[in-house]
């Protein structure tokens, strides 16, 4: 048996809230320190928008048309997400706007998962079903295995985060 769509995703918003708590901690930290969060945030949210995007929107917007406004909406977000995640990752964190752009994402982030926990996971539960959100999960882990990795910062700009972290 699979795992179903809705924990899945579940899963994938307690890792990333722990990675945005592990960042606030450190945000007055090293370059270094503040790298490494700022990556491990970008890889995970990377991999989540990726199967979000590629299996679990569109078939909700097929299966449940109702949801159709709500699914345009989190592409949107996810859309803004993608853009600060770009920028970030061609920031150096002694750059002044680091840790501002992190905090938006982060705020923006957590708006779009408490409207997914709290308004969209019950609607979608409620009109698809156990069998349906099992076979979801499967193919959302399936997905997973092919997300795209994060956007590379190029070598030269690790190596100087390396030496200078």
């Amino acid at each position: 048996m699979s795992t179903d769509a809705i924990v899945l995703l579940r899963e994938d918003h307690k890792r990333i809230k722990r990675a945005f708590r592990d960042f606030e901690k450190v945000k007055d930290g090293t370059s270094g320190q503040r790298r490494r969060q700022v990556d491990r945030i970008i890889s995970l949210l990377t991999e989540h928008t990726h199967i979000e995007n590629e299996v679990m929107y569109p078939r909700v917007r097929k299966l449940l048309p109702d949801l159709e406004d709500d699914i345009l909406e989190s592409y949107e977000e996810h859309h803004v997400a993608d853009r600060i995640i770009e920028e970030l990752a061609r920031l150096r964190p002694e750059h002044e706007r680091f840790t501002a752009k992190t905090v938006v994402l982060i705020e923006s982030v957590r708006h779009h998962i408490e409207e997914e926990e709290s308004e969209w996971f019950p609607r979608v539960r409620e009109g698809l079903g156990r069998k349906v959100l099992q076979d979801l999960g499967a193919e959302m882990e399936q997905a997973r295995k092919q997300a795209p990795g994060p956007p590379e910062r190029g070598l030269l700009q690790k190596a100087i985060d390396i030496v200078f972290s």
